[in-house]
Parts: structure tokens; sequence; C-alpha cells
């Protein structure tokens, strides 16, 4: 090919694996996972979207300090910093204008802190922070995702915790909740051989929490149910039929405008990119 010569062909579809997100993206509705996940159609980021990260990124940095540097007052100097990496890196003025930036920066702080309402940062150092595990089911279903913070006890209990920076849900939703710490602690079992000891959903906007502790039988349901799902998933993507499910939850759809129950058209389907493939227990 000529050096100057441009290639239009497009870059081949990158094949699918199943996270959380993706997961609760199609039980919600089927035409909104199609859109976010075969189409790749973007969505605005929000202001709550732009909070979690740059809490997280804060979080991490507090607990790759030494044990003992992890006070309070060290939690709050390491926010003016992370929020001007979100203002230069990843164009936060975008999402959050540059005039509520002293704001936003104060509700980082104040979320920060929460986490001291919860637990002490100086009483012990996590095996990992965000890690990034891909694996499989024994039935070959593709699973990925990121787990917010793991511990480990010296004794040799597994605790994987994540932080929410939202309100806790009403107790007739938790069950939601945790069907993404249920997926997460099959990721960890999958590719460690051990079931988490506790599941912990820390609520950083008023300092609550919510627990869970799985067993065998939890973590075999939890793999039933996510096979099934993938084979619904696997089956709409091969035959493009994603059918949209209508529910409270379309008022904070971005997507309305493209779905047939709001009188929209979805974009021709590009195909089904296929299946990622991941030998069982890979990291």
């Amino acid at each position: 090919m000529d050096p100057l010569e441009i290639d239009a062909t497009p870059p081949a579809p990158k094949p699918l694996a199943l996270s959380a997100s993706r997961a609760a993206d199609f039980r919600q509705c089927p035409l909104l996972y199609r859109l976010k996940t075969v189409d790749r159609i973007p969505e605005p980021k929000t202001r709550a979207q732009v909070l979690g990260t740059v809490v997280h990124a804060v979080l991490e940095e507090l607990y790759g300090l030494e044990q003992s540097e992890r006070a309070p007052e060290r939690a709050a100097e390491l926010v003016p910093t992370a929020v001007d990496r979100f203002y230069e890196l990843e164009s936060g003025a975008e999402v959050v204008p540059s005039e509520q930036r002293p704001e936003f920066q104060a509700e980082v702080a104040a979320l920060v802190s929460a986490l001291y309402g919860v637990e002490d940062p100086q009483r012990f150092t996590p095996e990992s922070c965000e890690r990034y595990i891909i694996t499989a089911t024994d039935a070959g279903t593709p699973l990925n995702g990121y787990l917010d913070r793991v511990d480990v006890a010296p004794t040799g209990e597994v605790r994987v915790v994540d932080y929410k920076t939202g309100k806790p849900p009403h107790p007739r939703f938790q069950d939601k909740a945790m069907f993404q710490m249920r997926f997460y602690a099959l990721m960890y079992q999958r590719t460690h051989g051990v079931i988490p000891a506790q599941l912990k959903l820390i609520y950083l906007k008023n300092g609550s929490w919510l627990t869970l502790t799985p067993d065998l039988a939890m973590m075999s349901s939890t793999e039933r149910e996510l096979d099934v799902l993938w084979s619904e998933i696997v089956e709409a993507g091969e035959s493009g039929d994603f059918r949209p499910k209508t529910s409270r939850l379309c008022d904070w759809c971005n997507h309305q405008a493209l779905c047939p129950a709001f009188g929209g058209t979805p974009p021709e389907y590009p195909g089904w990119p296929g299946v990622r493939v991941v030998p069982t227990g890979t990291p």
C-alpha cells in the first residue's frame, strides 16, 4: 500500500465478554445492551459518573501509600491533584463546568472523608486495588471486570469491596445491587479457587454499607444465572433481535430517539462481533 493511501477498511469489531454492568444492561433492556455494546454508540458522561471516577482514583492512590501515611489529612491532600488531573487529562470542564469546580472538589473530598467513618485505612493494606480480571465459567461464558478492592486477612479470608458514591438502594432493590457483587465473587473464585468470605458495598454518600457472605451454592447459582443470560445475549446477537423492554428506567435512557418503543429507529445492525474465548481460570 502506498504510504499516502488511506485504508478505509473499518477495524474488525472486538469479541465480547460479559461484565456486571453489561449484564445489568441486558436484563434492563436488550436493545439498550445492543446500542451500548454492539453498536458502541457513545453516551455523554454524567456528573455522577465522573464523580465516581475521581473518588475511586483518590482511594486507589490512598491505598498505594504506606499504611502509616493514610491519615485523613493525607487523603484530603490527594483530592486537588486528582481533580486537576480530571480537568487536564479528561476534559473535565465538558462535564463539570469550571465555575462548578470548587463545589465538585468539595464533594469529592467529602466522599473520600466519609470512608473513615466506615473503616480505618491505616489499620490494613489491601491485597489489590482496581484489579482487572478476565475469566470464564465452565460453560464458556466469558467474564470480565474490575474489582475496586480485595482485602486478604492474615488468616487467609478474602473480602471483595466495592465503593459507591451514590445513596444506598431501597431494601427491595438490594438484590439488584448485590448481583454485581456476586458477579465479582464468582470471577474471584474462578481465578483464585477461593470463595470470598465477605462481599462489601460501601456507600460513601452516607457512610453506610451492605455485606453478603457467599457460599458454594450461591456461586453455583450465580454461574448458572450468567450462563443463561449469556446464551440469551448470544442468541439475540446472532439473530440481531434485541427487543426493547420498557420500564421507569426509560426516563433516564440516552437512546430514546433510536428506540421503537418511543417512535425511533435503531441504526442498521452491524452484525454480531463474536465471543471472546477465555480459558477457565485465566486472570
